[in-house]
């Protein structure tokens, strides 16, 4: 290579090496810029942003001490948890439960604690979600699992979402309770019935479960039911229009007037009265109500006896008829 041919390949790696520099330096300023916008943009954010004595706000930890928990809140001030606002256990230790850099919740206390810092409950903000969370489950009648605790006066008590509840003896089951005592200890299906953040009042309720689980075994039972099945029941009640037969096992249907006999009636009590034991055919399950016939049970018991009824020929002994009585008056 000659001279002249080494000078301009120093010269275009130079070039190349500049351009690098330039582009890099370019890109530096580029992402310098970009951060400095997005820190401008989070500082406007936050002095927009108020914080309101009750509001739910989240935070990261940033440090642990014996006596409180200090919070990172994107905001202009941090966020300050003091012991006894994350528990009322005695023997906790904040630095064995919480750690920099961990997410927690709290509820704002003071938006001042006189040091600038605003002081927050994981308290008071675990019992709001918890009341939020109940509000959420009577909506939905969602069915909670609880642990009876202890039997009070009326009732028992069981925790909800670490709220306390009430279960009235009348709501503990679809049978009369006589001894509250053996509810303690038990762990029961129930759903809320009374939620009321303000008067700290929840109400529970097993009977309403047990009322559902029955309604719904019920429904099951009718969807299997086939028509033309024959019952015998016994007359609940009589109405003007018809009678309700119970057919026994929480399963009861109408017989309409106009299915109780073959002759025209004015009143179901010309021929049926209370607590009366009849035979019926199942007519029909529409919307879960059974629909029944006296009527055509009579008619297929008729059908059935008069298939079974059968000539009947008795031999006394004496032939009545000869055969030359019956050829005496044929001509031939």
């Amino acid at each position: 290579m000659s001279t002249e041919e080494l000078k301009e390949t120093q010269a275009a790696e130079t070039a190349a090496e500049t351009e690098a520099v330039e582009e890099t330096a370019e890109t530096e300023a580029v992402k310098e810029k970009t951060e400095s916008m997005d820190d401008y943009k989070d500082a406007l954010e936050r002095s927009f942003r108020r914080v309101e004595v009750g509001d739910i706000i989240t935070g990261t930890v940033i440090d642990v001490t014996e006596e409180a928990i200090f919070v990172d809140l994107k905001y202009y001030a941090q966020g300050i948890i003091p012991l006894t606002e994350i528990t009322e256990d005695p023997t906790f230790i904040a630095e064995e439960h919480y750690h920099a850099g961990d997410t927690v919740e709290g509820s704002v206390v003071k938006t001042d604690d006189g040091q600038g810092n605003i002081v927050l409950s994981m308290k008071q903000a675990f019992q709001t979600l918890s009341w939020e969370k109940l509000q959420n489950y009577k909506a939905e009648e969602k069915i909670l699992h609880v642990h009876v605790s202890a039997e009070v006066k009326g009732g028992v008590i069981a925790f909800a979402e670490g709220i306390r509840g009430f279960i009235p003896a009348s709501q503990l089951s679809l049978t009369f309770v006589e001894d509250l005592g053996t509810f303690v200890g038990k762990d029961l299906d129930v759903v809320v019935i009374t939620v009321d953040q303000e008067k700290n009042k929840l109400v529970l309720s097993a009977k309403q479960v047990e009322l559902k689980r029955k309604e719904e075994e019920l429904n099951s039972r009718k969807a299997n039911l086939v028509p033309g099945t024959i019952f015998e029941g016994k007359v609940e009640s009589i109405m003007p229009y018809g009678a309700f037969i119970d057919l026994g096992d929480g399963l009861s249907g109408l017989l309409h007037i106009s299915r109780i006999s073959q002759k025209r009636l004015n009143n179901p009590s010309e021929v049926l009265k209370e607590g009366q034991d009849v035979k019926v055919k199942l007519i029909n399950v529409k919307d879960g109500k059974l629909s029944l016939s006296m009527k055509e049970f009579e008619e297929v018991t008729n059908v059935e006896a008069d298939s079974k009824e059968t000539f009947e020929y008795h031999d006394d002994g004496k032939a009545t008829t000869s055969l030359a009585d019956l050829l005496k008056n044929i001509k031939l």
